[in-house]
């Protein structure tokens, strides 16, 4: 009898995963559009799915499995500048883990295995992104030991007003 509680095989990607991770991916930019992502999910899936395909070449797309099936995917980099760094510093680009499958450990797993294909390729640290409201991913990184680095900020040119309330607070 198989175990109720399968536990996820996280391994790097292979070429014939790319679509089933490219349909991971439009999932993760719809999620994302409720963080005030500006990212067209489906207007995006034949380029991302070239972008994975980049990853994959260079060792950095990873995947989660249940069984036969894949759950989450995390890809990966080395970031590649023009200035000279004191620190070789890796990118986590996406990382996503389906609905059903949260709450197993896979997300973190899937971010070990992140860190660990970055520390091999020479990485000293590992940098990543979040959307400011998004509460859940901020907890999840904190929980896994990442602190805050850098905070963008943004401001609308199309309507200026729109962030003008904080200025005249201040003012």
């Amino acid at each position: 009898m198989p175990p109720s509680n399968p536990q996820p095989t996280i391994e790097t990607a292979t070429r014939d995963d790319i679509d089933t991770v490219a349909d991971l991916w439009v999932r993760l930019a719809r999620d994302q559009r409720q963080h005030e992502s500006a990212v067209r999910p489906e207007a995006n899936r034949e380029a991302m799915r070239e972008t994975l395909g980049a990853y994959l070449v260079n060792d950095g797309l990873l995947v989660a499995r249940l069984g036969d099936r894949i759950v989450g995917f995390a890809s990966v980099s080395i970031e590649r500048g023009t200035l000279e760094l004191e620190t070789t510093r890796g990118l986590l680009s996406n990382i996503y883990v389906e609905p059903a499958a949260r709450d197993r450990g896979i997300g973190s797993a899937l971010l070990e295995a992140a860190e660990e294909s970055l520390l091999e390729q020479g990485a000293d640290v590992m940098l990543l992104e979040v959307m400011a409201d998004n509460g859940g991913a901020r907890q999840f990184y904190r929980r896994n030991g990442y602190d805050e680095f850098r905070v963008t900020m943004r401001r609308s040119l199309a309507d200026r007003d729109e962030n003008d309330t904080h200025s005249k607070e201040d003012g």
